[in-house]
């Protein structure tokens, strides 16, 4: 269906970023709404940038009336500096959008998620990414899409020393992730923002959870 409307939370990410470049170049979308805390330097006949609150979302609900929604919002503990301003940007701001979209008429949400997600998991970015899935998936929507991607790789504008060892070490020993350590294997950003779009285009009613592996083979 041509003429569709996308929306892109999180455009300033590893995956956002690129994924808004593929937004921006697909055919299928005449227009691309990116929510945003302020102005990201970017023009494209396209693009209709929105600086919002997002602790106030309801004031732009208009918005929100697209047809396909992209998630990759996310921070770490370091930015956010408290575990529940982390919860905040992680949980409540998606799960927000995601209600306000669904109000608003939107078809389909893809969210980027995490590996390890899961609500009940004693590590908190676990627990808190397996809580915005539960909750996710309670909006309807008739196509909900969630990416588990393992290690992220990429450019990313702030230092993280945790990735820049692990992709060091994927990067001189990818033997190491083969057979059933296949599923750890890094990925790049822009593997998984190419995934994320070539699944909006599928007619995939439901709930869709995509691991690793079949990330990287979609994103090729």
């Amino acid at each position: 269906m041509a003429g569709k409307t996308a929306l892109i939370a999180g455009a300033t990410g590893l995956i956002g970023k690129e994924l808004l470049q593929f937004l921006l170049n697909a055919n299928e979308y005449d227009k691309v709404v990116s929510i945003v805390r302020r102005p990201i330097g970017i023009e494209h006949p396209k693009l209709d940038e929105r600086i919002v609150n997002f602790d106030q979302l309801e004031q732009d609900k208009e918005v929100f009336s697209v047809d396909d929604v992209f998630c990759a919002l996310g921070t770490t503990i370091k930015k956010a500096e408290t575990k529940e301003a982390m919860w905040k940007v992680d949980v409540d701001y998606p799960v927000g959008i995601a209600k306000l979209a669904s109000s608003n008429g939107a078809r389909k949400f893809l969210l980027v998620s995490s590996m390890n997600a899961n609500p009940d998991s004693p590590i908190f970015y676990s627990k808190m990414k397996g809580q915005l899935e539960e909750e996710i998936k309670q909006i309807p929507f008739k196509t909900t899409a969630i990416f588990r991607p393992s290690l992220l790789l990429g450019e990313r504008d702030e230092f993280r020393m945790g990735e820049r060892a692990a992709a060091a070490i994927f990067t001189k020993m990818p033997f190491l992730f083969w057979g059933p350590f296949k599923k750890y294997k890094a990925i790049e950003g822009r593997t998984v923002a190419s995934a994320m779009y070539h699944a909006a285009q599928k007619d995939a009613p439901g709930l869709t959870v995509y691991l690793s592996e079949k990330i990287q083979e979609m994103g090729r």
